[in-house]
């Protein structure tokens, strides 16, 4: 309540049930994921509908819904 500066629970609670409903129907299986090693292997995901999400250690991470 204090740091989304509302001065009435009511209002904090809207926001509380909003973010159970949306967590609650995402399930990691409606999601693919792709590893990309090279500028060549994102690309193709790209055009294929893959969103890239993450890099680490040069690898680029991607996904897209089932």
């Amino acid at each position: 309540m204090r740091i989304l500066g509302h001065k009435d629970i009511k209002n904090t609670l809207i926001y509380i049930d909003v973010e159970h409903e949306i967590f609650q129907s995402i399930d990691e299986d409606q999601f693919m994921t792709k590893v990309a090693h090279t500028p060549e292997e994102a690309c193709k995901l790209k055009e294929v509908g893959f969103e890239k999400f993450d890099e680490f250690d040069g690898i680029h991470l991607y996904y897209k819904r089932k």
